[in-house]
């Protein structure tokens, strides 16, 4: 097919989420019509190298860390500030070999270039949109919606508001907050105000909190770094791990108190100014909650789609999750968690995710699946989206 959308597929990263973008990366690629899309992938490296060509396919192999490492780790020269193979990001790098520099503005063109010099006759790669499929630090958050933006490149996903609005939990409970949807009782603190004074920071959570708490960083995800609290003696254990991801820290209130488990309910939002929700569904932890490890490694916890509720309990869950979406200024996808306390059944926003993972077993697009709209189908209208705000972006000025 000529003219076919070039689509650059954007994983890795120099997040502790760096394997969970490389499953969802293998997920996508597998899974886009290579028959309507040409398709780049660019990987990046947990050192913040980016990599092209071969090398992304090696990184999705893991296979690439010698071929990879900086000529300093094997033995050759030192490198400084300037030279090819030490400029981060802007300048996306291969060891040696190809790298790709995101355009000037106002082009759509990435120019891929072999050697450490541009030079006349240099190849070019023409990228029409990238998926940026990482999650976490320096690929959820802002920063890499940010570059993209300033390459006035079209991009799968929030901008770079709603990516750092979504990031951040203490920012997007208050944005939830202004908002009216429910929200648990939390506290928020620096690392910095930890370090000085834990006493006055203990006793400031038990004053507004009540055992047990998740103490979690407040940027971050797939609970890399979150703990549960149920005493004194477990708080400053629990806040100690999430210093170490962040400098800011939220501790919350757990849903349904000593006894009880709150249900953990997910719900996928698609769309741009005019959101759409999918079925919603449950997670039953085979631990105490739903950590890292029960997530990716550990196997038992179960994943109920649908969801058992009521009619009228998902449309205001659906609705919860719509408005969850608008109000951190989401495009494109989203996951919302509820909690729903188990004795009143009273819903709770928890969170939301702008890029949730998405292998083809991920919570985010199965919800799709159920909901009527297929893994493929969903790649589809994704690329669309990033296309669509794109073109509704270039509508606005910026000089008289």
């Amino acid at each position: 097919m000529a003219n076919k959308l070039r689509v650059g597929v954007l994983f890795g990263g120099r997040s502790g989420e760096h394997e969970v973008s490389l499953l969802s990366a293998n997920s996508v690629l597998n899974a886009i019509d290579k028959k309507k899309y040409d398709v780049v992938p660019i990987g990046i490296t947990k050192e913040g190298r980016w990599v092209t060509a071969e090398h992304a396919e090696e990184l999705l192999r893991g296979t690439q860390q010698s071929a990879l490492e900086p000529p300093h780790q094997r033995g050759g020269p030192e490198l400084r500030a300037g030279d090819p193979q030490a400029t981060p990001g802007a300048t996306v790098l291969s060891v040696g070999s190809d790298f790709v520099m995101p355009p000037m503005p106002g082009s759509t063109e990435m120019q891929l270039f072999s050697g450490p010099r541009r030079r006349a006759g240099d190849r070019a790669v023409d990228v029409d949109v990238i998926f940026p499929v990482l999650h976490g630090t320096f690929g959820e958050d802002g920063t890499i919606q940010g570059l993209l933006e300033l390459a006035d490149l079209a991009y799968v996903g929030a901008g770079v508001l709603g990516s750092a609005a979504g990031m951040d939990k203490d920012i997007m409970k208050r944005l939830f907050a202004a908002a009216r949807l429910p929200i648990v009782k939390h506290v928020a603190f620096l690392r910095g105000d930890w370090e000085r004074d834990p006493k006055q920071v203990r006793k400031n959570v038990e004053k507004e909190l009540t055992y047990p708490v998740f103490v979690k960083p407040a940027n971050l995800g797939s609970s890399v770094g979150i703990s549960k609290a149920h005493t004194r003696e477990e708080l400053s254990p629990a806040i100690d791990e999430a210093a170490r991801f962040d400098r800011k820290i939220i501790v919350e209130e757990a849903v349904g108190g000593k006894k009880e488990k709150a249900r953990e309910l997910e719900c996928s939002v698609l769309g741009n100014d005019a959101p759409e929700a999918s079925v919603p569904g449950e997670i039953v932890p085979a631990k105490e909650f739903y950590d890292y490890d029960a997530k990716y490694i550990d196997e038992g916890s179960k994943l109920i789609i649908p969801a058992k509720l009521g009619k009228k309990q998902t449309r205001k869950l659906q609705d919860m999750a719509v408005a969850a979406f608008k109000a951190v200024d989401c495009a494109g996808l989203a996951r919302v968690d509820f909690l729903m306390d188990p004795k009143t059944e009273k819903l709770y926003v928890n969170e939301i995710n702008t890029m949730p993972g998405f292998t083809a077993i991920s919570m985010y697009p199965k919800l799709w699946a159920a909901s009527g709209l297929s893994y493929p189908k969903l790649i589809d209208r994704l690329i669309a989206l990033g296309l669509e705000r794109h073109a509704e972006k270039k509508r606005n000025r910026y000089t008289k």
